[in-house]
């Protein structure tokens, strides 16, 4: 593997392998650093219904197919963590757990992580009924009575799936107004097996070796409510994972980077792309038009020599 890129992409999600392709179909070399697995958020989803041209596909045929694009132009990719970013010289030098490299261009697409909710059990009970995964582990609580803790498309889309197959589902929110879309709204209002309650939160969650009980609080009174439960579901929104660029470019308080249409940062020649960066939709489509996005005006740069 070489040391020296015209780019190097942090991230194998829709973004970044987007930016792969476009950047190689530039006439540019390229580096992709993945600390996981390639694909990020949209590998487990089972159905998508909502990208132009395409009816439907899974997610996890969707990201092997962009995959197998981007490495089949020419895209190198090294799993491997980075863990220092240097941008006081003209290359910039990205040290990971397994080497260093450098590039003229950085294509920042770490994408975000699932925020917690930080009360007791939640930890301890990851894995044996709690989940941030709906449509990953929905269909080991088949016929089992769940819960769902969020007011977001996500959270909601996610009460839709859960409630095909499980017995019941129970939407915990801490209010009675939901940021989803309405036809999601009203598609879960109308569901039977959804129970919604609104002005709770979980202050616990409890069980021996596996999720039994969902401790609620509400908002108002204060009052609790114990919910029995074979799971709790929790989507109650996304946590960018930018830790390693901050003070290297400039980001806001929620810690997106800060970017408008163009992708560009605050630090030359370094782009940002998909749902790390500020911006007011992220989904699919975006990312994807980030990556084009980025590694255009990354090549742009690089072929004007003002990188």
């Amino acid at each position: 593997m070489n040391n020296e890129y015209d780019v190097i992409i942090f991230g194998a999600g829709t973004a970044g392998l987007s930016a792969a392709v476009y950047a190689l179909r530039a006439g540019l070399s390229v580096l992709i650093l993945e600390n996981k697995v390639q694909g990020g958020q949209i590998l487990n989803t089972p159905q998508i219904e909502n990208y132009p041209a395409i009816l439907a596909i899974s997610g996890f045929a969707f990201i092997e197919t962009l995959f197998k694009q981007a490495t089949e132009l020419g895209a190198q990719v090294a799993y491997e963590q980075p863990l220092k970013v240097d941008l006081s010289k003209r290359m910039k030098t990205v040290t990971t757990d397994g080497g260093a490299y450098q590039a003229k261009t950085l294509i920042l697409a770490t994408g975000a992580s699932h925020r917690k909710l930080g009360c007791p059990g939640e930890e301890e009970l990851a894995g044996r009924g709690v989940s941030y995964c709906a449509t990953c582990d929905g269909a080991f609580y088949r016929g089992k009575d769940v819960c769902i803790v969020g007011g977001g498309n996500t959270a909601l889309e996610d009460a839709l799936f859960l409630s095909n197959n499980c017995s019941s589902v129970t939407l915990i929110h801490r209010r009675d107004e939901f940021r989803a879309h309405k036809v999601t709204v009203d598609a879960v209002k109308a569901r039977e097996n959804i129970t919604i309650l609104p002005f709770y939160t979980v202050e616990e969650i409890k069980g021996d070796s596996k999720v039994e009980q969902a401790v609620l609080q509400n908002t108002k009174d204060g009052s609790q409510r114990v919910v029995n439960t074979a799971a709790v579901f929790i989507a109650v929104g996304l946590a960018p994972e930018n830790e390693l660029f901050r003070g290297l470019v400039q980001m806001d308080e929620a810690g997106y980077i800060v970017a408008g249409e163009d992708c560009r940062t605050s630090a030359k020649g370094v782009f940002v792309a998909g749902d790390t960066r500020t911006k007011s939709v992220r989904q699919l489509v975006t990312a994807a038009a980030d990556g084009a996005v980025a590694a255009v005006e990354a090549a742009g740069d690089i072929n004007q020599g003002i990188w």
